[in-house]
Protein backbone atom coordinates (compact mmCIF):
# COMPACT_ATOMS: atom_id res chain seq x y z
CA UNK A 1 0.00 0.00 0.00
CA UNK A 2 2.64 2.42 0.86
CA UNK A 3 6.42 3.23 -0.75
CA UNK A 4 9.16 4.39 1.59
CA UNK A 5 11.66 6.24 -0.58
CA UNK A 6 14.49 8.78 0.73
CA UNK A 7 11.73 11.22 -0.16
CA UNK A 8 9.49 10.02 2.26
CA UNK A 9 6.28 7.76 2.28
CA UNK A 10 4.03 7.47 -1.12
CA UNK A 11 0.75 5.90 -1.43
CA UNK A 12 1.10 3.18 -3.99
CA UNK A 13 -2.19 2.88 -4.18
CA UNK A 14 -5.68 4.64 -3.41
CA UNK A 15 -7.63 3.21 -0.80
CA UNK A 16 -10.80 5.40 -0.05
CA UNK A 17 -14.67 5.08 1.28
CA UNK A 18 -17.25 4.77 -0.70
CA UNK A 19 -20.95 4.39 0.56
CA UNK A 20 -24.81 4.01 -1.21
CA UNK A 21 -27.97 4.92 1.22
CA UNK A 22 -26.89 1.67 3.64
CA UNK A 23 -23.71 0.79 3.53
CA UNK A 24 -20.21 1.88 4.28
CA UNK A 25 -17.30 0.50 1.98
CA UNK A 26 -13.42 0.52 1.73
CA UNK A 27 -12.53 0.57 -1.79
CA UNK A 28 -8.69 0.05 -3.26
CA UNK A 29 -7.46 1.44 -6.83
CA UNK A 30 -4.57 2.22 -8.41
CA UNK A 31 -3.64 6.16 -8.20
CA UNK A 32 -5.76 9.45 -9.98
CA UNK A 33 -3.29 10.18 -12.76
CA UNK A 34 -2.32 13.96 -11.66
CA UNK A 35 -4.32 14.02 -8.14
CA UNK A 36 -1.46 15.65 -6.84
CA UNK A 37 -1.72 18.71 -9.47
CA UNK A 38 0.62 16.88 -12.05
CA UNK A 39 0.42 14.67 -14.91
CA UNK A 40 1.69 11.45 -14.57
CA UNK A 41 1.44 8.96 -17.66
CA UNK A 42 -0.69 5.86 -16.78
CA UNK A 43 0.38 2.38 -17.14
CA UNK A 44 -1.28 -0.30 -19.66
CA UNK A 45 -2.73 -2.29 -16.69
CA UNK A 46 -4.03 0.60 -14.81
CA UNK A 47 -7.05 -0.06 -12.44
CA UNK A 48 -9.68 2.67 -12.25
CA UNK A 49 -10.98 4.03 -9.11
CA UNK A 50 -14.40 5.41 -8.44
CA UNK A 51 -15.10 7.66 -11.20
CA UNK A 52 -17.72 10.57 -12.47
CA UNK A 53 -18.94 7.49 -14.67
CA UNK A 54 -18.96 4.52 -12.36
CA UNK A 55 -20.97 6.92 -10.03
CA UNK A 56 -23.70 7.35 -13.07
CA UNK A 57 -23.61 3.87 -14.27
CA UNK A 58 -24.41 3.16 -10.61
CA UNK A 59 -27.31 5.61 -10.29
CA UNK A 60 -28.63 4.32 -13.37
CA UNK A 61 -29.29 1.43 -12.30
CA UNK A 62 -32.49 -0.33 -11.30
CA UNK A 63 -32.65 -1.48 -8.04
CA UNK A 64 -34.64 -4.20 -7.94
CA UNK A 65 -34.55 -7.90 -6.23
CA UNK A 66 -32.82 -10.18 -9.22
CA UNK A 67 -31.42 -13.45 -8.89
CA UNK A 68 -28.54 -13.34 -11.12
CA UNK A 69 -26.64 -10.06 -12.20
CA UNK A 70 -23.58 -9.43 -14.45
CA UNK A 71 -21.09 -6.79 -13.57
CA UNK A 72 -19.63 -6.38 -17.36
CA UNK A 73 -15.93 -5.06 -17.25
CA UNK A 74 -15.99 -4.70 -13.82
CA UNK A 75 -12.50 -3.04 -13.33
CA UNK A 76 -12.53 -2.14 -9.17
CA UNK A 77 -15.58 -3.87 -8.69
CA UNK A 78 -17.70 -0.95 -7.84
CA UNK A 79 -20.86 -1.98 -9.25
CA UNK A 80 -20.78 -5.38 -7.98
CA UNK A 81 -20.72 -4.04 -4.53
CA UNK A 82 -24.42 -2.66 -5.42
CA UNK A 83 -25.17 -5.76 -6.92
CA UNK A 84 -24.66 -7.81 -4.00
CA UNK A 85 -26.75 -5.77 -2.31
CA UNK A 86 -29.84 -6.53 -4.63
CA UNK A 87 -28.66 -9.90 -6.18
CA UNK A 88 -28.35 -13.62 -5.71
CA UNK A 89 -25.65 -14.03 -7.07
CA UNK A 90 -23.62 -11.65 -9.03
CA UNK A 91 -20.13 -12.69 -11.84
CA UNK A 92 -18.19 -9.85 -12.44
CA UNK A 93 -15.75 -9.84 -15.61
CA UNK A 94 -12.21 -8.17 -16.83
CA UNK A 95 -9.35 -9.14 -18.93
CA UNK A 96 -7.37 -7.02 -16.53
CA UNK A 97 -5.24 -9.42 -14.15
CA UNK A 98 -4.40 -6.35 -11.98
CA UNK A 99 -8.02 -5.01 -12.02
CA UNK A 100 -9.45 -9.04 -10.72
CA UNK A 101 -6.97 -8.89 -8.37
CA UNK A 102 -8.25 -5.82 -7.00
CA UNK A 103 -12.02 -6.72 -7.69
CA UNK A 104 -12.04 -9.52 -5.28
CA UNK A 105 -9.92 -7.62 -2.42
CA UNK A 106 -13.07 -5.04 -2.71
CA UNK A 107 -15.86 -7.70 -2.66
CA UNK A 108 -13.22 -9.54 0.13
CA UNK A 109 -12.95 -6.18 2.44
CA UNK A 110 -17.13 -5.11 2.19
CA UNK A 111 -17.71 -8.78 2.93
CA UNK A 112 -19.74 -9.95 -0.54
CA UNK A 113 -19.82 -12.46 -2.40
CA UNK A 114 -18.89 -11.77 -6.15
CA UNK A 115 -17.86 -14.54 -8.69
CA UNK A 116 -14.86 -12.98 -10.05
CA UNK A 117 -13.95 -14.22 -13.60
CA UNK A 118 -11.29 -13.55 -16.61
CA UNK A 119 -12.33 -12.67 -20.15
CA UNK A 120 -13.61 -10.49 -22.68
CA UNK A 121 -16.81 -9.24 -23.12
CA UNK A 122 -19.39 -12.55 -22.54
CA UNK A 123 -16.74 -14.97 -23.48
CA UNK A 124 -16.66 -15.93 -19.17
CA UNK A 125 -20.18 -16.37 -19.26
CA UNK A 126 -21.13 -18.25 -22.40
CA UNK A 127 -24.23 -20.23 -22.48
CA UNK A 128 -25.31 -18.30 -19.11
CA UNK A 129 -28.23 -15.48 -19.11
CA UNK A 130 -28.90 -12.90 -16.44
CA UNK A 131 -31.43 -10.94 -14.75
CA UNK A 132 -29.71 -7.43 -14.85
CA UNK A 133 -26.30 -6.80 -17.02
CA UNK A 134 -24.28 -3.60 -15.79
CA UNK A 135 -21.05 -2.21 -17.77
CA UNK A 136 -19.43 0.27 -17.72
CA UNK A 137 -16.85 -1.11 -20.49
CA UNK A 138 -13.75 0.15 -21.86
CA UNK A 139 -15.46 2.91 -24.56
CA UNK A 140 -13.21 5.26 -25.39
CA UNK A 141 -13.12 5.98 -29.62
CA UNK A 142 -9.60 5.95 -30.82
CA UNK A 143 -6.95 4.07 -33.26
CA UNK A 144 -6.48 0.43 -33.45
CA UNK A 145 -3.11 1.17 -33.31
CA UNK A 146 -2.98 3.46 -30.23
CA UNK A 147 -1.27 2.57 -26.91
CA UNK A 148 -3.54 0.54 -25.17
CA UNK A 149 -4.81 1.79 -21.47
CA UNK A 150 -6.97 -1.73 -20.56
CA UNK A 151 -9.32 0.14 -18.36
CA UNK A 152 -10.60 2.73 -21.29
CA UNK A 153 -9.17 1.06 -24.46
CA UNK A 154 -10.32 -2.20 -25.76
CA UNK A 155 -8.01 -3.02 -28.59
CA UNK A 156 -10.69 -2.68 -31.16
CA UNK A 157 -11.01 0.22 -33.49
CA UNK A 158 -13.56 3.20 -33.33
CA UNK A 159 -16.89 2.00 -31.33
CA UNK A 160 -16.51 -1.88 -32.11
CA UNK A 161 -16.67 -3.00 -28.95
CA UNK A 162 -19.49 -1.38 -28.15
CA UNK A 163 -21.20 -2.64 -31.18
CA UNK A 164 -20.23 -6.36 -30.34
CA UNK A 165 -21.38 -5.65 -26.63
CA UNK A 166 -24.82 -4.40 -27.42
CA UNK A 167 -25.24 -7.05 -29.98
CA UNK A 168 -24.28 -9.75 -28.04
CA UNK A 169 -25.78 -8.54 -24.61
CA UNK A 170 -29.69 -10.04 -26.10
CA UNK A 171 -28.28 -13.13 -25.87
CA UNK A 172 -27.56 -13.34 -22.28
CA UNK A 173 -30.37 -11.66 -20.95
CA UNK A 174 -32.66 -13.63 -19.18
CA UNK A 175 -36.90 -13.04 -19.92
CA UNK A 176 -37.23 -10.13 -18.20
CA UNK A 177 -34.17 -9.19 -17.87
CA UNK A 178 -32.15 -5.98 -18.94
CA UNK A 179 -28.61 -4.40 -19.66
CA UNK A 180 -27.30 -0.85 -18.03
CA UNK A 181 -24.56 0.33 -20.48
CA UNK A 182 -22.50 3.58 -20.56
CA UNK A 183 -20.99 4.28 -23.61
CA UNK A 184 -19.08 5.95 -26.56
CA UNK A 185 -20.49 6.04 -30.47
CA UNK A 186 -18.99 7.82 -33.41
CA UNK A 187 -20.86 10.28 -35.48
CA UNK A 188 -19.92 9.46 -39.21
CA UNK A 189 -20.45 12.03 -42.41
CA UNK A 190 -24.11 11.24 -43.61
CA UNK A 191 -25.28 8.91 -41.12
CA UNK A 192 -27.05 10.16 -37.16
CA UNK A 193 -26.31 8.24 -34.16
CA UNK A 194 -29.67 7.03 -34.47
CA UNK A 195 -29.39 5.20 -37.30
CA UNK A 196 -26.47 3.59 -36.29
CA UNK A 197 -27.47 2.10 -33.40
CA UNK A 198 -31.05 1.38 -34.60
CA UNK A 199 -28.63 -0.46 -36.97
CA UNK A 200 -27.07 -2.45 -34.24
CA UNK A 201 -30.49 -3.07 -31.89
CA UNK A 202 -33.20 -3.79 -33.81
CA UNK A 203 -34.97 -6.87 -34.19
CA UNK A 204 -33.31 -8.22 -31.37
CA UNK A 205 -35.95 -8.49 -28.84
CA UNK A 206 -34.99 -6.24 -26.63
CA UNK A 207 -37.01 -2.65 -25.75
CA UNK A 208 -33.97 0.29 -25.89
CA UNK A 209 -33.86 3.68 -24.29
CA UNK A 210 -30.27 5.14 -25.79
CA UNK A 211 -29.84 8.35 -24.63
CA UNK A 212 -27.28 10.98 -26.03
CA UNK A 213 -25.82 12.94 -23.39
CA UNK A 214 -23.16 14.42 -24.45
CA UNK A 215 -21.50 15.45 -27.62
CA UNK A 216 -17.61 16.08 -28.60
CA UNK A 217 -15.86 17.28 -31.48
CA UNK A 218 -12.96 14.95 -32.77
CA UNK A 219 -10.35 17.96 -31.88
CA UNK A 220 -12.22 18.26 -28.04
CA UNK A 221 -12.60 14.37 -27.83
CA UNK A 222 -8.96 13.66 -28.43
CA UNK A 223 -7.29 16.27 -26.05
CA UNK A 224 -9.87 14.57 -23.38
CA UNK A 225 -8.04 11.70 -23.87
CA UNK A 226 -4.74 12.53 -24.04
CA UNK A 227 -5.31 14.82 -20.70
CA UNK A 228 -6.52 11.45 -19.09
CA UNK A 229 -3.72 9.24 -20.26
CA UNK A 230 -1.21 11.37 -18.24
CA UNK A 231 0.10 12.53 -21.96
CA UNK A 232 -1.02 16.58 -21.97
CA UNK A 233 2.59 18.39 -22.16
CA UNK A 234 4.70 15.67 -22.72
CA UNK A 235 7.22 14.59 -25.82
CA UNK A 236 4.51 12.22 -27.54
CA UNK A 237 1.60 13.99 -27.03
CA UNK A 238 1.63 16.04 -30.71
CA UNK A 239 2.58 13.00 -32.88
CA UNK A 240 -0.03 11.26 -30.41
CA UNK A 241 -2.78 13.77 -31.42
CA UNK A 242 -1.94 14.27 -34.76
CA UNK A 243 -2.39 10.11 -35.27
CA UNK A 244 -5.91 10.73 -33.43
CA UNK A 245 -7.26 13.52 -36.12
CA UNK A 246 -5.81 11.56 -39.07
CA UNK A 247 -7.96 8.50 -37.98
CA UNK A 248 -10.76 10.12 -36.83
CA UNK A 249 -10.58 11.94 -40.63
CA UNK A 250 -9.71 8.46 -42.08
CA UNK A 251 -12.95 6.78 -40.89
CA UNK A 252 -14.95 9.87 -41.36
CA UNK A 253 -15.66 10.71 -37.82
CA UNK A 254 -17.12 14.14 -37.35
CA UNK A 255 -17.93 13.92 -33.37
CA UNK A 256 -18.47 11.25 -30.85
CA UNK A 257 -21.66 10.88 -28.28
CA UNK A 258 -21.79 9.85 -24.77
CA UNK A 259 -24.63 8.71 -23.08
CA UNK A 260 -26.36 5.94 -21.97
CA UNK A 261 -28.38 2.97 -23.27
CA UNK A 262 -31.48 0.23 -21.22
CA UNK A 263 -31.97 -3.01 -23.01
CA UNK A 264 -35.34 -5.03 -21.49
CA UNK A 265 -35.95 -8.38 -22.93
CA UNK A 266 -39.75 -8.70 -24.00
CA UNK A 267 -42.01 -11.15 -25.63
CA UNK A 268 -43.60 -8.53 -27.57
CA UNK A 269 -42.70 -6.02 -30.36
CA UNK A 270 -39.83 -4.39 -28.96
CA UNK A 271 -39.95 -0.52 -28.36
CA UNK A 272 -36.90 1.65 -29.72
CA UNK A 273 -36.16 4.89 -27.96
CA UNK A 274 -33.36 6.93 -28.79
CA UNK A 275 -33.30 9.97 -27.76
CA UNK A 276 -30.77 13.44 -27.20
CA UNK A 277 -31.13 15.21 -23.10
CA UNK A 278 -28.08 16.86 -22.32
CA UNK A 279 -30.16 18.60 -19.59
CA UNK A 280 -29.37 18.25 -15.98
CA UNK A 281 -31.07 15.41 -14.24
CA UNK A 282 -32.02 14.45 -11.14
CA UNK A 283 -30.25 11.23 -9.50
CA UNK A 284 -30.65 8.34 -9.08
CA UNK A 285 -32.44 7.89 -12.38
CA UNK A 286 -32.56 4.17 -11.63
CA UNK A 287 -36.51 4.53 -10.40
CA UNK A 288 -37.64 6.74 -13.27
CA UNK A 289 -35.53 3.64 -15.76
CA UNK A 290 -37.71 1.16 -14.17
CA UNK A 291 -40.87 3.47 -14.16
CA UNK A 292 -40.60 4.02 -17.78
CA UNK A 293 -40.76 1.02 -18.40
CA UNK A 294 -43.94 -0.34 -17.18
CA UNK A 295 -45.48 2.58 -18.60
CA UNK A 296 -44.15 0.82 -22.18
CA UNK A 297 -45.33 -2.11 -21.56
CA UNK A 298 -49.13 -0.29 -20.64
CA UNK A 299 -48.72 1.61 -23.75
CA UNK A 300 -47.94 -2.26 -25.69
CA UNK A 301 -50.77 -3.50 -24.47
CA UNK A 302 -53.04 -0.48 -24.56
CA UNK A 303 -55.28 0.05 -28.01
CA UNK A 304 -56.21 3.48 -29.10
CA UNK A 305 -59.46 2.94 -27.84
CA UNK A 306 -58.30 1.27 -24.46
CA UNK A 307 -56.61 4.93 -24.07
CA UNK A 308 -58.88 7.17 -24.68
CA UNK A 309 -60.95 5.58 -21.88
CA UNK A 310 -58.34 5.42 -19.21
CA UNK A 311 -58.79 7.50 -16.53
CA UNK A 312 -54.72 8.98 -16.34
CA UNK A 313 -53.17 10.94 -13.64
CA UNK A 314 -51.21 14.28 -14.45
CA UNK A 315 -47.49 13.09 -12.61
CA UNK A 316 -47.39 15.88 -9.17
CA UNK A 317 -43.97 17.24 -10.33
CA UNK A 318 -45.02 18.83 -13.76
CA UNK A 319 -45.63 22.61 -13.68
CA UNK A 320 -46.80 24.86 -16.66
CA UNK A 321 -45.16 27.93 -17.79
CA UNK A 322 -46.47 30.09 -20.11
CA UNK A 323 -45.02 33.19 -21.92
CA UNK A 324 -46.28 36.38 -23.43
CA UNK A 325 -47.26 39.84 -24.14
CA UNK A 326 -49.13 41.08 -21.18
CA UNK A 327 -52.49 41.13 -20.71
CA UNK A 328 -52.41 39.26 -24.12
CA UNK A 329 -55.59 36.82 -24.19
CA UNK A 330 -53.69 33.72 -25.28
CA UNK A 331 -49.91 33.24 -24.67
CA UNK A 332 -47.78 32.61 -27.18
CA UNK A 333 -45.82 28.93 -25.99
CA UNK A 334 -46.88 26.24 -22.71
CA UNK A 335 -44.45 24.50 -21.69
CA UNK A 336 -45.19 21.83 -19.51
CA UNK A 337 -41.99 20.72 -17.51
CA UNK A 338 -41.44 17.76 -14.97
CA UNK A 339 -39.45 18.73 -11.39
CA UNK A 340 -37.89 15.38 -11.08
CA UNK A 341 -36.15 12.16 -12.76
CA UNK A 342 -35.09 13.22 -16.26
CA UNK A 343 -36.81 17.28 -15.99
CA UNK A 344 -38.28 16.41 -19.38
CA UNK A 345 -39.45 19.66 -20.78
CA UNK A 346 -42.23 19.68 -23.39
CA UNK A 347 -44.04 22.23 -26.02
CA UNK A 348 -47.55 22.27 -25.40
CA UNK A 349 -50.61 23.65 -27.10
CA UNK A 350 -53.68 24.93 -25.87
CA UNK A 351 -54.89 20.89 -26.23
CA UNK A 352 -52.27 19.33 -24.38
CA UNK A 353 -52.08 21.49 -21.51
CA UNK A 354 -55.55 21.51 -20.90
CA UNK A 355 -55.37 17.31 -21.02
CA UNK A 356 -52.80 17.44 -18.27
CA UNK A 357 -54.43 19.60 -16.39
CA UNK A 358 -57.23 17.94 -16.65
CA UNK A 359 -56.09 14.32 -15.92
CA UNK A 360 -56.64 13.63 -12.10
CA UNK A 361 -58.07 9.92 -12.46
CA UNK A 362 -62.10 11.10 -12.74
CA UNK A 363 -62.59 11.28 -15.93
CA UNK A 364 -61.04 9.16 -18.69
CA UNK A 365 -59.33 10.26 -22.14
CA UNK A 366 -62.17 10.35 -24.14
CA UNK A 367 -64.67 12.35 -21.88
CA UNK A 368 -61.68 15.35 -21.12
CA UNK A 369 -61.22 15.46 -24.87
CA UNK A 370 -64.51 15.66 -26.14
CA UNK A 371 -64.97 18.91 -23.38
CA UNK A 372 -62.10 20.41 -25.13
CA UNK A 373 -63.36 19.92 -28.24
CA UNK A 374 -66.68 21.43 -26.97
CA UNK A 375 -64.62 24.28 -25.48
CA UNK A 376 -63.02 25.09 -29.12
CA UNK A 377 -65.83 24.68 -31.05
CA UNK A 378 -63.72 21.15 -32.66
CA UNK A 379 -65.36 17.69 -33.69
CA UNK A 380 -64.80 14.99 -30.89
CA UNK A 381 -64.22 12.32 -33.27
CA UNK A 382 -61.35 14.62 -34.77
CA UNK A 383 -60.40 15.89 -31.83
CA UNK A 384 -59.62 12.11 -30.51
CA UNK A 385 -58.19 10.68 -33.33
CA UNK A 386 -55.91 13.58 -34.17
CA UNK A 387 -55.01 13.31 -30.19
CA UNK A 388 -54.29 9.87 -29.38
CA UNK A 389 -50.35 10.07 -30.33
CA UNK A 390 -49.89 12.74 -28.21
CA UNK A 391 -51.53 10.86 -25.37
CA UNK A 392 -49.43 7.99 -26.15
CA UNK A 393 -46.47 10.45 -26.39
CA UNK A 394 -47.55 12.19 -23.02
CA UNK A 395 -47.71 8.65 -21.17
CA UNK A 396 -43.86 7.57 -22.63
CA UNK A 397 -42.31 10.28 -21.46
CA UNK A 398 -43.32 10.34 -17.79
CA UNK A 399 -46.65 13.61 -18.14
CA UNK A 400 -49.27 11.31 -17.66
CA UNK A 401 -49.22 8.33 -15.41
CA UNK A 402 -51.78 5.18 -16.04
Amino acid sequence: VLDRTGEGVHARVDVRPYADEDHDWWVLSDLTPGLDGAPVAVTAEHVLGISPASSSLAQLTVREPVATALDLGTGCGVQSLHLAQHTGTVVATDVNPRALRMARLNALLAEVDVDVRDGSLFEPVAGERFDLVVSNPPFVVSPATAERLVYRDSGLPGDELVRRLLTEAPGHLAEGGRAQVLANWVHRRGETWQDRLSGWLAGRGCDVWAVQREVADVAEYTELWLKDAGLHGGPAYAETYDAWLAWFEEQGVEAVGFGWLDLRRVDREPVLRLEEWPFEVEQPLGPQVADRARRTDWLAATSDEALTAARLTARVDVRQETQGAPGAADPETIVLRQQRGLRRARRADTVEAGLVGACDGDLTVGQILDALAQLLAEDPADLRRDRVPAVRELVAEGFLVP
